[in-house]
């Protein structure tokens, strides 16, 4: 294994050092499952968010929190929302919780949990997919439009087909660069607001058929979107369940599990983290800056982890890691600091670098 692990990193100084336009996505080498028995309220994890000091699972059996070494979990008791948690989001100002769950939106501030609801606001739907905050304003999708929510003034604005090119109203996920937020709508493509200009534009499949991309790189790959995300080259990543979608503003290009090292059409996931995207997928995860690509799955036999990385020039290289996520089937990805964390079937993971040791001897 340590030979292994020598060889991979003399590969990767000479494959980043020969292609240095390109932002490489770094390697995980040591993984550390967590699960029921390490304090998690449920292994059936829907999403998950790291910020500076903790680390947030959404459940289907609450909301469980993760600092110096320990879980805590928190649930309708608490004051949480509904038990059933989809979405976090966390407010860059004040550093509060704004959480998505299947009974309303819930914000945790000091302490404490505040509830929104069809009845007791202007939130457009009590089941909520997806939330993200941005200069004051909390953004949420729901699976009957979308809703802002405007902090200070306490005033809701909801979007929905009557005022934006909304196909659907099922919005299954929002995010936010500095300048526009997007919306992805499930079987009506993806949406994109301009904050300044105070207006919408919809990308559609250019060639309308759900499952199949007719003709490569001619626009969004599939109307039915499950998640959006930006870099900071502004370059939009869209996942669908029949493969990915990115755009640069000027053209697009698609990537799909039977032309490139996509671990699966079915992308459940997508986020950025320094230029590189990270897909969760129904079969493992990838890592991809259009140019090179990792992908990780675990072996069902051996308990290890498969590991290809596929440079942008060259052949592809496979290797084994001792450890891994506990699940091939990811629905979530966020980054604290260098370490990466998934959420799964199975349980959480996080992942970290440049380790050689063996399982268990953190």
């Amino acid at each position: 294994m340590r030979t292994n692990i020598v060889q991979l990193k003399a590969v990767l100084f000479l494959t980043i050092s020969l292609h240095t336009a390109y932002a490489a996505p770094p390697f995980y080498d040591h993984w550390q499952s967590f699960g029921i028995a390490d304090g998690l309220p449920s292994e059936k994890v829907f999403c998950i968010r790291a910020t500076e000091d903790s680390v947030w699972a959404g459940t289907d059996r609450g909301l469980a929190r993760y600092t110096a070494g320990r879980w805590k979990t928190y649930t309708t008791a608490d004051g949480l929302a509904h038990r059933v948690v989809l979405s976090i989001a966390e407010d860059p100002e004040t550093k509060d919780l704004w959480i998505g769950t299947a009974g309303g939106l819930s914000r945790f501030s000091a302490g404490r949990f505040d509830t929104f609801t069809q009845l007791n606001s202007g939130l457009s739907n009590d089941f909520v997919h997806a939330v993200t905050v941005l200069r004051g304003e909390v953004w949420v999708g729901t699976m009957a439009g979308l809703s802002r929510y405007n902090i200070a003034q306490h005033r809701w604005t909801l979007y929905d087909e009557t005022n934006t090119p909304m196909h659907e109203i099922w919005c299954y996920s929002v995010t936010s660069s500095q300048k526009k937020v997007y919306v992805a709508v499930w079987g009506g493509g993806l949406l994109e607001y301009d904050i300044a200009q105070d207006r919408w534009k919809n990308y559609r499949d250019p060639d309308g058929e759900m499952e199949i991309d007719l003709f490569r790189d001619d626009g969004l790959l599939s109307d039915v979107v499950a998640g959006v995300a930006f870099d900071s080259a502004d370059r939009v990543w869209v996942a669908s369940y029949f493969g990915l979608s990115v755009y640069d503003g000027r053209r697009w290009r698609t990537f799909m599990d039977h032309d490139s090292p996509l671990a699966s059409n079915f992308i459940n996931f997508v986020t950025t983290h320094v230029d590189v995207a990270w897909m969760a997928t129904d079969n493992g995860l990838s890592a991809s800056d259009r140019e090179n690509w990792w992908t990780y799955r675990r072996d069902p036999d051996t308990r290890a982890g498969l590991v290809t990385w596929t440079p942008a020039n060259g052949p592809a290289e496979r290797f084994t890691t001792e450890t891994i996520f506990p699940h091939n089937y990811l629905l979530g990805v966020s980054f604290q600091g260098d370490d990466i964390w998934v959420a799964t079937e199975k349980g959480v993971a996080r992942g970290t670098r440049g380790h050689t040791r063996s399982a268990g001897t953190d």
